[in-house]
């Protein structure tokens, strides 16, 4: 398996490539499924927004058997999901993690607009989706920012992909093992639709 510094840097190159429109050599064929079959070895987690306009293979260039992608709104972490990451890690040594949010989040606006509304109508399964997400947006509410919602949600896109990425460090005795043996890295990462662009921006050096 290779370093996650490698791993990383991969998924930059894959992901300059994507936006650049660059054409994918990554295309499946019957031999590439094949070798699939028995086992798999994905060199990087994508934790990232369902969001149809944000597929990870794609956006990152990458192919069959790469990527191991968790998808879920908002791209909080919940147990199935710190469970899904502890299930890449130790089955496949996979080591680096990526929480990948992106600009434009629809689960981050509607937590946005019902910290700021309050609606009543909301159905209990999506409410668990924005109280997972409130804890890190709400602070931004005090800001002038509340004037700006363009400025706002960029500001919660971002902050509740660090706070993702502290819950999955910071959740799991098996993920802080591997963490302090230097065998996983977790970051932080925002993708643009306007432009194809991801930017890694939080926890590229472990603390």
């Amino acid at each position: 398996m290779i370093s996650a510094e490698k791993a990383l840097k991969r998924l930059q190159d894959g992901n300059r490539s994507f936006a650049s429109g660059e054409v994918s050599n990554n295309i499946p064929t019957a031999a590439s499924r094949n070798k699939l079959v028995a086992s798999q070895q994905p060199f990087a987690v994508i934790l990232g927004c369902s969001d149809s306009r944000v597929p990870a293979e794609l956006i990152f260039n990458q192919g069959l058997g790469d990527l191991f992608v968790i998808r879920i709104a908002g791209n909080i972490v919940a147990p199935s999901q710190i469970g899904s990451v502890e299930f890449a890690v130790e089955r496949f040594g996979t080591p680096l993690v990526v929480v990948l949010g992106h600009s434009r989040c629809g689960a981050v606006s509607a937590t946005l607009e019902e910290i700021m509304m309050q609606t009543e109508q909301q159905s209990p399964n999506l409410k668990a989706i924005v109280e997972r997400i409130r804890p890190a947006v709400e602070p931004l509410l005090s800001a002038k920012l509340v004037d700006n919602p363009e400025a706002l949600t960029e500001l919660a896109v971002r902050a509740n992909v660090c706070a993702s990425v502290n819950q999955l460090r910071h959740g799991s005795a098996i993920i802080e093992q591997q963490i302090q043996k230097e065998d996983l890295l977790i970051v932080g990462a925002q993708y643009s639709l306007e432009t194809g662009v991801v930017d890694f921006f939080e926890n590229l050096h472990q603390e």
